[in-house]
């Protein structure tokens, strides 16, 4: 008997007949388009694009594969969900509650986050290109390796996050905290940063070439082997600033 299973098996793999692999749950999506309401519902893999889902509650769900391009979630609660690998693309996210949420792989190109909260969310390798991420708390986040070319991070809240390789170039980072946050071989070229709270940053090997410092708290910060060719640090404080083995070729406001 056992002989005849296996050789069904390698009979439907030679063939290449495809076994069905468990996706959503049809009851589940049925229930959160009908009532915004689905906490942990099993939702792998669902196409919920440009939907309106502004407010649901999909607390704890697992939304992994979905895809939700051009859905607006606007104000919903998804705090601690499931959305590794799930399609993002200009949706439209303000103010949602994305506590401590795994969003590791997605593709939120686009996306409007401003004024979210994603605290503690796991971002690691996240697409954010071009993202709208003003005002949002990202404090402790773990956004290592995750790509956030031109994205909006004005008076957003990086306190804490791991930003390690992450690239920012081009990123827009006036009055943002990032007071002990990890920025350790991260890409800052052409990154804004007026204003913005670097205290105890680790940014160790870090390319800001071009960055626009003025004004900027830095003190306590670690910028051992950074690059700052022409850097801009106008007005910034720089007590106790480690600048060893550091490229500074060009840079403006260090002797001020």
């Amino acid at each position: 008997m056992r002989r005849k299973i296996l050789a069904i098996i390698a009979l439907i793999a030679s063939i290449g007949i495809a076994i069905p692999v468990k996706a959503e749950n049809p009851q589940h999506v049925t229930e959160l388009l009908e009532t915004k309401q689905c906490p942990a519902c099993d939702l792998r893999d669902a196409n919920l694009a440009n939907l309106d889902l502004t407010n649901a509650n999909l607390a704890n769900a697992n939304l992994s594969g979905a895809n939700l391009s051009g859905t607006s979630l606007k104000g919903a609660n998804l705090s601690g969900v499931n959305l590794t690998g799930a399609e993002l693309a200009d949706a439209h996210l303000r103010k949602a509650d994305l506590r401590g949420a795994n969003l590791s792989e997605a593709d939120m190109l686009g996306v409007d986050l401003s004024s979210a909260n994603l605290s503690q969310a796991n971002l690691k390798g996240t697409y954010l290109g071009s993202a709208n991420l003003s005002s949002a708390n990202l404090s402790a986040a773990d956004l290592k390796g995750a790509e956030m070319e031109g994205v909006n991070l004005v008076k957003a809240d990086l306190s804490s996050a791991d930003l390690n390789r992450a690239n920012l170039s081009g990123a827009y980072l006036d009055v943002a905290k990032l007071s002990n946050a990890n920025l350790s071989g991260a890409t800052l070229s052409e990154t804004y940063l007026f204003m913005a709270d670097l205290k105890n940053a680790n940014m160790a090997a870090a390319q800001l070439n071009n960055a626009d410092l003025t004004d900027a708290n830095l003190s306590g910060a670690n910028l051992s082997k950074a690059v700052l060719d022409y850097a801009n640090f106008t007005g910034a404080k720089l007590t106790k600033v480690n600048i060893s083995q550091t490229n500074l070729e060009g840079a403006i406001g260090l002797n001020d």
